[in-house]
């Protein structure tokens, strides 16, 4: 069956361009596309091109194949998918164009009237533009409503984070879609105003500026900056070889340019963005193809303490006033744009470095750089700044219905399968609270960001940070008590599992009020807890018993099973299933329903239940016997005494887990070896 989302079906896209990025684009539309039939075409009028743009993603398919990325069938359906070709005719048909030809503003606007001509009026066209605002892409076009740009990062198949810009005429709906879409096809979708170079890049080209001012201005050489740059910025590789990388010299040699003109005001008629004299020089000697002298991998380069710490402060100066500069600009959330920089550009985001710094601390750094770089402004956002910035992790969005409100939370950690810390446990009780205490929402629903993961579990670091067993109890005691708000609250809330919730992430659905889930997922729902040598500490030992049934509920703690959809249907873990993009729209009628008192959301039984004696008997395989005593005891006593007391033995039994050596063999195996290997537990 093809592709559906919303009141869109795909079953062939296309993508012109066969350069730097465009058959890498193609590709990953082509992987995750071609399970549903998607053809993907991709289109260039040079021969040449195409034939290295094929050889190059064939190569990649090969290697995935090679390393087991993929399985070798799918990697002959990947290929079977990919059509090269100079034949602008195969356009015709296609729902969905992207645009990847060279950052040519007159280029693009050709393009696309040629295009127009050949596809239907609700085929959607997106530019892969890195810099150019979609009105002047577009303005040439009939029909300039179902267009936007759809900006990705190097490299294309495998960077999750993409900017969608749409434009002035650009259809909101569509925005919605695209932002939908992408998510939906396992990218980072960030919605970013129309404005030169968006969002990410000026920060990536303007960190390279102000790293080529440091060597212009003495404070080190290229490849003494470049190294020191990592520490300053939180990143493996530095901005020069960044550039090395990515090949980008020249179009940030025109970027920067154009950022100068662009984002001149009457306030600020000349900013701080320019082209440094050393990249300048560098293009005018040695053209588009040369590369900058940095170290090679395994290389240090030696940066005596002074000279590192000017660097490190020009840095900090220097970045965090342009991406503070960005969010005074208002094209940009603040939490969209730490996310994007975190990932796109794999580094520190400007809050957690301010945090990191002290906000004092990084408003004087940005003070002292404007104050010898007169041309940079030091932004309002940062000046106003009051303490430690809070980075959130929970989203919150409304979805009118009738009479009311219901909030939607997302729990956004893409980066980890939006496992939970403390900071996000914290986030989600604030959220809660909050719409328990508004009067115009009727009800809450909480989900997971992206197709993959509702949360993954309790993030392993915390776990792994325990030193002691009251270490341990304060992390259950967080957990149990995020939980217990949840449970009590007077608003309906529903768990749309959207993938998989796994330990911490079933805890959390478990508390909620009523559960839907995504239809056809194999590994949907666990406790995993044993196979790390601890127990469930946010009260899933005595929810799960309690929904499932006590016989179901033991044994599934004991050994670890993972449910699948049908089988969390099955055993009343979850309501209903349903297709991914209709999972919200589900769960948002159903809180709604029961927010207006239409449908009953029983609450689960808080007395004693049935329980033998002993627990069963039941093969644990490798799983501690030690761990396994104290799971069964803590989830008996909760059988015979209520939930109440049950939830206070899983904190006594918590914090006396994490008094056993087989605690720390099973996280310490988690850390070194992953979730795979599994531990040589002790029994102690």
């Amino acid at each position: 069956m093809p592709f559906t989302l919303g009141p869109r079906t795909l079953h062939h896209v296309a993508v012109i361009g066969s350069g730097q990025i465009g058959p890498d684009i193609a590709l990953h539309f082509a992987k995750v596309l071609q399970p549903f039939g998607v053809t993907v075409v991709v289109v260039d009028v040079s021969l040449a091109a195409l034939q290295a743009g094929q050889a190059r993603i064939w190569k990649k398919i090969d290697k995935g194949a090679q390393t087991g990325a993929f399985k070798p069938a799918q990697a002959d359906a990947i290929k079977a998918a990919l059509q090269f070709t100079t034949d602008y005719g195969q356009l015709a048909g296609a729902q969905l164009v992207v645009e990847a030809a060279t950052e040519d503003e007159a280029l693009k606007g050709r393009i696309f009237q040629q295009v127009e001509s050949l596809v239907a009026v609700d085929t959607v066209l997106l530019s892969n533009s890195s810099h150019l605002e979609p009105e002047r892409i577009f303005a040439g076009l009939r029909h300039p409503q179902r267009s936007a740009v759809a900006h990705y990062f190097f490299p294309a198949e495998r960077n999750v984070v993409i900017e969608i810009v749409a434009g002035a005429q650009t259809d909101a709906l569509l925005q919605a879609w695209l932002l939908q879409f992408y998510v939906a096809i396992g990218k980072v979708a960030i919605p970013v105003k129309s404005r030169y170079g968006y969002a990410v890049d000026p920060i990536f080209e303007g960190l390279f500026q102000a790293a080529c001012l440091c060597v212009q201005e003495g404070l080190g050489t290229i490849k003494e900056v470049d190294f020191a740059a990592r520490a300053a910025l939180g990143v493996t590789v530095g901005p020069f070889t960044a550039m090395n990388l990515t090949g980008g010299n020249p179009i940030t040699q025109h970027g920067l340019g154009l950022m100068q003109q662009r984002f001149a005001t009457p306030q600020w008629p000349t900013p701080w963005f320019a082209v440094p004299a050393l990249l300048a020089d560098k293009l005018a000697a040695e053209g588009p193809a040369g590369k900058w002298p940095v170290c090679e991998r395994g290389e240090t380069a030696d940066v005596a303490p002074e000279p590192r710490d000017r660097i490190h402060a020009a840095l900090h100066g220097a970045y965090l006033g342009i991406c503070f500069g960005i969010l005074d600009t208002g094209i940009i959330t603040p939490a969209d744009l730490e996310l994007a920089i975190e990932l796109a550009l794999d580094q520190k985001g400007p809050a957690r470095l301010a945090n990191q710094l002290g906000t004092d601390r990084a408003l004087a750094l940005v003070q002292a750089y404007a104050a010898t770089h007169p041309a940079m402004a030091v932004p309002y956002t940062l000046r106003a700044t009051q303490g430690p910035i809070v980075v959130p992790t929970v989203i919150a969005h409304d979805v009118p219905v009738a009479d009311g409100l219901v909030r939607v939370l997302t729990i956004r950690r893409p980066k980890v399968l939006n496992a939970l810390n403390a900071d996000t446990f914290a986030q989600i009780a604030g959220a809660v609270a909050q719409a328990q205490a508004d009067p115009a929402v009727q009800a809450v629903v909480l989900t997971g960001h992206g197709g993959k993961a509702f949360v993954s579990g309790a993030d392993i670091g915390a776990l792994a940070a325990v030193q002691a067993p009251a270490d341990g109890r304060a992390l259950a005691e967080l957990g149990q008590a995020v939980c217990r708000a949840i449970e009590v609250a007077t608003k309906p809330v529903v768990a749309a599992i959207n993938g998989l919730a796994f330990g911490g992430g079933l805890e959390l659905a478990l508390a909620c009020h009523a559960r839907v889930a995504v239809a056809g997922v194999r590994a949907l729902a666990g406790l995993p807890e044993v196979n790390l040598g601890i127990i469930p500490g946010a009260g899933g030992s005595q929810r799960l018993p309690r929904l499932v049934g006590m016989d179901h509920g033991l044994r599934l703690l004991r050994t670890a099973q993972t449910l699948s959809s049908d089988e969390a249907l099955a055993l009343g873990l979850v309501r209903s299933l349903h297709p991914a993009d209709q999972l919200q729209d589900a769960a948002v009628a159903l809180a709604a329903a029961a927010g207006r008192g239409e449908v009953a959301l029983p609450p689960l039984p808080n007395g004693p239940l049935d329980a033998a004696a002993e627990p069963p008997k039941c093969d644990i395989g490798h799983r501690s016997r030690a761990v396994d005593a104290i799971l069964c005891e803590v989830v008996l006593t909760g059988a015979r005494n209520g939930l109440q007391h049950g939830l206070a033995a899983e904190l006594d039994g918590f914090e006396r887990i994490c008094a056993l050596q087989d605690m720390r063999i099973g996280i310490d195996t988690f850390v070194q070896h992953g979730p795979k290997a599994e531990p040589a537990f002790v029994h102690a």
